[in-house]
């Protein structure tokens, strides 16, 4: 059995004896209590708690998202929190307010995915080092309110707990409070949230034999008929009608793998970014599916430190009726690009906009349509956990790019922000994008902040001190803002829930 040691002192809290790398700090235990706050450090006391001032809100308006009519309502429904996957909301989020900040620790799980049922609850799905477990939690006292266990982790595939994205890391919720999630063992499962928030196992779709062994599930999506469509890692895409059970199936190119989510329109389309291309994929009148097109982008020459895959790191954004953004894994510098994906378009590309720190760029995290315009965070250098520790962190970057008539063009760049892994979300309500962010000490303190940025200016308006302690890492969590505005992360040892007061 071969175990990564990292992994392992992340999940059971104590730390190797030995550096995981010759320039790696041993990881030290975690604390983390279940049922009581995530635990504070005496050295919250030595770091800012609060700098800035509270926002005023500045709407931003936007191209209208579809209401996709097999998922919930838009804002609550996956990770990109709609099918457009746009990590942007209606609603107004924090503004700075005397902000009010509650923890809650479920032990060593993080909670990366999270929809909202249509109580207003949290609906999470939660990894641990013994497999996925979904969480009903409460929005305001966050107590979980019931929890089942979706998928075991398979402790002998020699899988890194820290980076394994299968069949653990996406779900999507539909408008009856149904969550559809892929499982360890390459199956799609059907969990309902009764009105009480109690869980039960609806039914289980196995697809492990239209998989090779060492292949797995990374993500499932639903098309605008109602068709389940899944995606392994190994570039094999699926679809499964729920009313018959057929499924069909294509293995797109070899040697192209699939390592983020999907999104879909309405005009029936799929869309996916493999580790060398963007697709879009339609099912045909069998059901089967069926490459529409297919567009090659610049993969690089390497696995940049901060990414997941030598590729793109982006789940494809759509934005409006027009457009299909993606960031590459170009260098000197990694490139946002924008498709037209309207059907009869013969010359998609509408523009590619080099972005970032020279020589030092990366994303592993979706773009944010931000009205007619992309935002990109840096997380070059975030190698695992070990990265962001004595009071260390990433390479800095936060930037803005317009979509013009003839083109793109940069609109800002902040290099003050550094967000590690933050998947940042806009709130169109008030013209922020918050982001996680860490930024540099010599005095060693791991010190962790929500931050909110002006998107009009790339000026940062506010940030606010969660915690120190490498229990306050983030690791690849989304950000999310609950229908009353409320803001949610989840960290490797818990939830915080952020408020203005």
């Amino acid at each position: 059995m071969r175990i990564s040691a990292a992994a392992l002192a992340l999940v059971l809290g104590t730390g190797p004896s030995a550096p995981v790398a010759a320039d790696d700090p041993a990881l030290p235990p975690i604390p983390a209590v279940p049922g009581l706050p995530i635990p504070s450090l005496p050295t919250d006391l030595l770091v800012p708690r609060f700098v800035g001032t509270e926002a005023t809100p500045r709407p931003l308006p936007a191209p209208d998202v579809p209401q996709h009519p097999y998922l919930s309502a838009n804002g609550t429904s996956s990770m990109h929190n709609d099918a457009y996957s746009t990590d942007a909301y209606d609603v107004s989020g924090p503004l700075g307010h005397d902000l009010g900040i509650r923890s809650r620790s479920y032990g060593i799980r993080e909670c990366a995915t999270i929809a909202f049922d249509s109580h207003g609850r949290l609906v999470g799905l939660c990894g641990g080092l013994e497999g996925f477990t979904m969480m009903v939690v409460d929005p305001v006292t966050l107590n979980p309110v019931d929890e089942l266990q979706v998928s075991q982790r398979d402790l002998t595939s020699g899988a890194n707990p820290l980076t394994d994205i299968c069949g653990g890391t996406y779900f999507f919720l539909d408008p009856h409070d149904h969550a559809f999630a892929t499982t360890t063992d390459a199956g799609i499962a059907e969990i309902a949230v009764g009105a009480d928030g109690t869980l039960s196992r609806v039914r289980d779709w196995p697809m492990a034999s239209y998989l090779s062994d060492d292949d797995c599930l990374v993500a499932t999506g639903v098309d605008w008929s109602g068709r389940l469509w899944w995606f392994s890692q190994q570039g094999v895409v699926g679809t499964l009608d729920r009313a018959t059970g057929q499924v069909g199936v294509l293995a797109l190119p070899t040697g192209e793998g699939i390592f983020n989510s999907v999104s879909s329109d309405e005009t029936g389309g799929m869309y996916a970014v493999t580790t060398h291309a963007t697709y879009r994929l339609d099912a045909d009148a069998t059901g089967q599916p069926r490459v529409t097109w297919r567009i090659a982008y610049d993969r690089g020459t390497k696995v940049k430190p901060g990414t997941l895959s030598q590729g793109s790191g982006t789940s494809p954004t759509l934005i409006g009726r027009r457009w299909i953004a993606i960031a590459d894994n170009a260098e000197p510098r990694s490139q946002v690009i924008v498709y037209d994906r309207r059907s009869g378009v013969t010359d998609r590309l509408h523009c590619q906009v080099p972005v970032l720190t020279e020589g030092a760029s990366a994303t592993e995290n979706s773009l944010v349509a931000a009205g007619n315009s992309l935002i990109i965070e840096n997380n070059y250098g975030y190698t695992g956990v070990q990265a962001t520790m004595l009071g260390q962190s990433t390479t800095p970057g936060l930037a803005r790019v317009l979509i013009e008539r003839d083109g793109c063009r940069v609109a800002w760049t902040n290099n003050d922000v550094i967000a590690p892994t933050s998947v940042a979300k806009a709130s169109l309500g008030n013209g922020l994008v918050y982001a996680y962010t860490k930024p540099v000490r010599s005095d060693l303190i791991d010190a962790w902040y929500l931050t909110a940025i002006d998107i009009r200016t790339g000026r940062v308006a506010w940030s606010r001190l969660t915690g120190t302690g490498i229990q306050w890492n983030n690791h690849y969590a989304a950000i999310y803002l609950g229908p009353d505005g409320t803001l949610y992360v989840a960290t490797v040892a818990g939830l915080i829930r952020l408020a203005d007061g």
